[in-house]
Formats: C-alpha cells, structure tokens, sequence
C-alpha cells in the first residue's frame, strides 16, 4: 500500500478530517489529527447538520459508523416550516405523513444531526491519542521527503503527507495554490439560546423540534431546534464586504443589537425579539466567501486539502456532506493499490472533488442569490417539495 511506513497528518479535527483519520485508520495508516480547540469538551457552536444519502452517509457506511449513526440522529429534526417576517406559515413539513422519506434506503431521506454529537461519534471511533488537541498549526517546511510541523503552542511533528482539513481560513491551501475565495454578498449574523423552550417559548413552540425557514424584506433567517435543549440560528442579509468592521454596532451589546434589527428590519414581527433578546453574546459575524469556480492546481505527492479548505462556498447543505465525500475519496485513492505513487493518487482524487465542488459552489451562489429576492417563499417551498 502506498501509504506504508508513512506518517500522516491530518490538520483539523472537523467533520472531515475525523472522517478521514477513521478511514485510514480502518485501513492500518499511521494518522495523527491535529486540532487547535483545547481539548474534545470545548463546546461546539452551530446549527444541525443534514447527511446526504450519496455523501455523508456513504462516507458513515464506509466507516463502519452507520449503526453508530442510527443511534445518536435526531429523528424528525429534519423537518421544516417555511415562514413570512411575521411568522404565517407558508408550508409545514410537519404535516408530510409520506413515512416513506424517513427511511436510510431512501435518497431523499436527510437524517440530521448536531454537530457535538457528530464530532463525539467520530473522535469514539478513532485509536486513543489520534487527536492531538491544542495544536493550532503555525507553519511547517519540506524538509527532503518530510514535512516539519510547528504548532503556536511551540511543539512540533513530523509527517510524509499532510492534509488540510482546517476549513475556510486553512493554512494549508497556501501551501497548494495561491488562489483566494472572493466575497459572496452576504454576511451572516449567528446566535445560539440556551433553554429554547423557556427562554423563547413562542420561537420554540414554531420550531416543533426542526427548523425554521423565515423569509421577507430582502433576508433569510434559519432556525434549527438542538438536542441539547438550545436552539441555533443564522440571519443572513446582503451587505458591503466591509460591513464587519464599519457597521459602528456593538455586537455583544443585547441592546443594540436589537435595535439594529428593529431600525433595519421594520416588516419583521416582535416574535423574532426574542431571539436577540436571549441569545448568548456576542453574536458573531461571518461574511461569506467562495472559492473560484474554474479553479485548478497541479496535484503534489505530499500534501492535498479537502472540505472548506479546498472548496469554500455559502452554506447550501452540502459543506459537510462535500467534506466527508472527499474523505471517502482521498482514502479510498490513497489505499486501493490502484496507483503507483501517491501522487498520481493525490491527482485522482483531486480531479473528482474539483468539478464536483464547482458545481455544487454555482449552486450555492445562485441559492445565495434567490433566498434575498422578493419570490424567496415561493422558490423555497418548491425546493422542499421537490425534495420530498
């Protein structure tokens, strides 16, 4: 096998990148992950995530984690309300009595799952001491056939293949291409509420346990309930790239946050205070960017990138799903005794996840683009009927 008496490095401990380590581990590959969060108990913020029958779960079943899987989703958590600014529900996947899409066979099926949990089933999966916590990457150097790893935290390794699973900041893309993502036109404003049911009871009782899809007045605003009692949400809304650091408001600050929403966002009804009125501060703040379409690079025989870090785009559904896909590929080219070097392996893999993920980045700009117009509601009721 290519990859005997090879270490590997994994730089990232996300979705992807413990997919990857799972693999190569079931395949006998000395791999270490190397993850800046302090340690597995950080708390991990974000919405739930969706797998996909031709991605995320294909990646699963190919490590052996599907049971695993099927004990820790959150059943009915993938069902959704479309709504107006003042809550009118406009479609009710609650009402689907169709048992047919709730089935691990099915393609449309998309199970859902919180991001903690995901994370805990994959760091169970992996040998003791695989993941090396606390060591945000500072850089590294090609010595001979060898990389040399520095972390900020002043320790070191050594690897013969490195692979950037380090998301949308990666360290690692530079050392691939020098090509940079380009702003997409939309920023998005994310909080968490802890003790929905309480804290928000009006939201809470909308959500029924799934999401909520709110459109109106030119933005997107996403809720999804969690199984930990905490809802996440994410209002995303044209503005300047710069908007960041020159909107002049205090996000940590409940007060103004709110005021910004009520002065800018006047359509909108008082039920959405409540979100801004609970949830944690600071909200943060993430503009979005995407990588170029057309991009290429000559593929290296030590060093590759998968996830955000080689195909950056705004949120569609497909990140994390795209990101244990490349998992499954790159281990797949790099132990199959299919190519002679790790290169040409390297190369293989590359050439599939690149077109793949275009197609998928065109996609998502063009969701970007349809969920802020005026028609949002009724575009998003077609796409959750044609998923059904």
């Amino acid at each position: 096998m290519l990859l005997d008496n090879k270490k590997v490095a994994i730089i990232g401990g996300g979705p992807g990148g413990l997919t990857l380590a799972r693999l190569l581990q079931l395949k006998g590959v000395d791999v270490k992950v190397y993850e800046r969060d302090f340690n597995r108990n950080v708390r991990v913020q974000g919405a739930t995530l969706d797998l996909h029958y031709e991605s995320g779960l294909k990646a699963l079943e190919g490590a052996g984690l599907m049971d695993a899987f099927k004990e820790t989703y959150r059943p009915g958590a993938d069902k959704g309300r479309i709504v107006d600014e003042h809550a009118n529900i406009v479609y009710d996947e609650h009402m689907d009595t169709e048992v047919s899409k709730a089935d691990f066979g099915n393609e449309y099926f998309r199970p859902e799952i919180d991001r903690g949990p995901l994370r805990d089933m994959l760091l169970d999966a992996l040998a003791p001491d695989t993941v090396v916590w606390d060591s945000q990457f500072a850089n590294m150097l090609n010595v001979g056939d060898t990389w040399e790893l520095e972390f900020k935290n002043g320790t070191t390794a050594t690897a013969d293949i490195v692979i950037g699973a380090d998301g949308a900041n990666s360290k690692i893309r530079p050392f691939i291409t020098p090509i940079q993502p380009y702003y997409a036109g939309v920023v998005i404003v994310q909080g968490n509420v802890d003790h929905a049911a309480t804290a928000v009871p009006n939201i809470h009782q909308l959500l029924k346990g799934g999401k909520i899809y709110a459109h109106g007045s030119g933005i997107f605003l996403h809720v999804s309930a969690k199984g930990d009692g905490s809802l996440d949400f994410y209002l995303s809304c044209k503005q300047e790239e710069n908007w960041v650091q020159n909107n002049g408001i205090d996000f940590s600050d409940r007060t103004q946050v709110l005021a910004w929403f009520k002065n800018k966002f006047p359509e909108w009804s008082s039920i959405w205070f409540e979100l801004f009125e609970n949830a944690g501060m600071p909200l943060m703040l993430r503009p979005q960017y995407c990588m170029h379409i057309n991009q290429t690079w000559d593929a290296q025989s030590n060093i590759t990138i998968l996830g955000d870090a080689a195909h950056l785009m705004p949120p569609s559904g497909e990140g994390v799903n795209l990101a244990m896909l490349d998992a499954l590929e790159l281990s797949e080219c790099l132990t199959s005794g299919e190519f002679n070097n790790t290169q040409s392996a390297i190369a293989a893999y590359e050439k599939q996840m690149r077109p793949r993920a275009a197609k998928e980045a065109q996609d998502s700009l063009e969701m970007v683009s349809w969920m802020h117009a005026e028609d949002a509601l009724i575009k998003m009721v077609q796409m959750l009927n044609h998923a059904g």
